[in-house]
């Protein structure tokens, strides 16, 4: 799911340690987590991710792919 965030992130040359910092985190391992999805990034984070990239949540965040998983009938 957040493969476009990483993506967007290695094309701007930024950092873990950098979107830490300017997204208020403490440190570069907080942020990491948040990258790999182990742990969910809040609102104003979100926020503050979309400021910095110029793009919309729904952009950096959502993708209109739908998993196998998701798809399988019930």
């Amino acid at each position: 799911m957040f493969n476009n965030l990483r993506k967007m992130r290695k094309t701007k040359g930024y950092t873990c340690d950098y979107m830490a910092k300017e997204i208020g985190l403490s440190n570069k391992s907080s942020y990491s987590k948040r990258e790999l999805g182990k742990t969910p990034f809040s609102l104003i984070e979100a926020k503050k991710v979309s400021d910095l990239f110029k793009a919309s949540i729904d952009t950096i965040f959502f993708s209109n792919e739908v998993s196998w998983k998701d798809s399988k009938p019930v």
